[in-house]
């Protein structure tokens, strides 16, 4: 079936988010390669990104912490230089290519301020704050393909994360293009979900070009 909307997660998808990260070792007062180091090895065994902080803080509460960042004017954030050089290039050419293009993430309101003030070449930006449900529940990508307006086969969702977007994308019926980049594109295994997709890319630059020959442009 011929796509005609495609979907972004955002961290690691659009937003490299190295340097954030980098600044929560530094709020943790820990050096930031040890940081790193933990935050692979939860990933390599399947656990949630915030059991790294729990390892260095026990009791650590992120919602409270970036709370009191924000009150010490250290908040969590993000701008222009930490795109991906390929997303806004793709994105403004899947929109000239007359196709839907959404971003929809597990992002706080804070970041969907930011996100909007990008101007990014989108029609929808959707954050788990938002909408009031986050990956990987089934009702996120639900809203995904309401958003997208039209039938789930005929969207696409391009996102780093097996396990977070997507298997449970599939599980909706989405179409899925999984981009190889940041930890979790690199340290995930799921080989059912990995052969699902529809495309592998190292890189958005290679998606456009992509969809052309699937839709037969």
């Amino acid at each position: 079936m011929r796509l005609e909307a495609v979907f972004f997660d955002v961290g690691e998808t659009l937003v490299d988010e190295t340097r954030e990260y980098g600044t929560w070792a530094d709020w943790l007062g820990v050096p930031r390669h040890t940081f790193s180091a933990v935050f692979g090895a939860v990933i390599a065994r399947g656990g949630d990104y915030r059991d790294t902080f729990q390892h260095f803080r026990p009791g650590f509460d992120l919602d409270t912490e970036r709370e009191r960042r924000a009150g010490e004017g250290q908040a969590e954030t993000f701008g222009e230089e930490n795109l991906y050089p390929d997303a806004r290039p793709c994105m403004a050419e899947l929109r000239e290519m007359g196709l839907s293009v959404g971003l929809a993430g597990n992002q706080t309101a804070r970041a969907e301020t930011i996100l909007r003030a990008l101007d990014l070449p989108v029609d929808v930006i959707g954050t788990s704050d938002g909408w009031g449900v986050e990956k990987p529940d089934a009702s996120f990508f639900d809203r995904v393909v309401t958003e997208a307006g039209c039938p789930a086969e005929s969207v696409l969702y391009v996102g780093d994360r097996l396990d977070n977007d997507i298997r449970p994308a599939q599980k909706a019926g989405l179409r899925t293009a999984l981009v190889r980049r940041g930890p979790w594109g690199h340290i995930l295994r799921d080989e059912q979900a990995a052969r699902a997709c529809l495309f592998h890319v190292d890189s958005l630059a290679e998606l456009p070009a992509l969809i052309r020959k699937h839709n037969g442009d």
